[in-house]
């Protein structure tokens, strides 16, 4: 296996001293990831490592910030390594569309998109411009309601 070329995403990825993990088999009926067209949807990921979740409870009550965004970290990267597993390489991502985080919360707790921002912030490293995505925090600030949509729009 050569090295990765200088300034691609595999070589973003180890230059942060990261590598793609083991794609989790599914714990239901799902796969990781499908390709349609020129898209990856991916499945739910989980900050699991080697198979076991990193940590369990509620945002705002068990678990801080800080410990959070690492954990959406490290749900990102498991995203990225099941997009892998559909496309064989991570260079074959043109770019990141759309990444939507879960956060688990405590009643009080109003911080997601600064949890979710662990992910965000990965693929930034990794991709640079091309890691520059749509969001969404599901139910950040203490919001009642939050709406996302995809328009598949013709060219002008």
């Amino acid at each position: 296996m050569s090295a990765p070329e200088e300034g691609s995403p595999e070589a973003r990825l180890a230059a942060l001293g990261l590598t793609l993990p083991k794609v989790s088999p599914p714990l239901a009926a799902y796969v990781p990831a499908v390709r349609t067209g020129d898209y990856v949807y991916t499945a739910g990921q989980l900050p699991l490592v080697d198979g076991q979740l990193l940590a369990t409870g509620k945002v705002g009550a068990d678990i801080g910030v800080v410990e959070a965004s690492a954990l959406a970290r490290t749900c990102a990267l498991n995203a990225l390594a099941a997009v892998v597993s559909v496309t064989g390489e991570l260079s074959a991502i043109r770019r990141i569309v759309k990444l939507t985080g879960f956060v688990a919360s405590a009643p009080a707790f109003t911080q997601q998109a600064q949890v979710v921002n662990g992910a965000s912030e990965l693929l930034l490293e990794v991709f640079g411009d091309a890691g520059r995505h749509a969001r969404s925090a599901v139910l950040p600030m203490d919001a009642p309601v939050e709406v996302e949509l995809i328009a598949e729009v013709r060219d002008t």
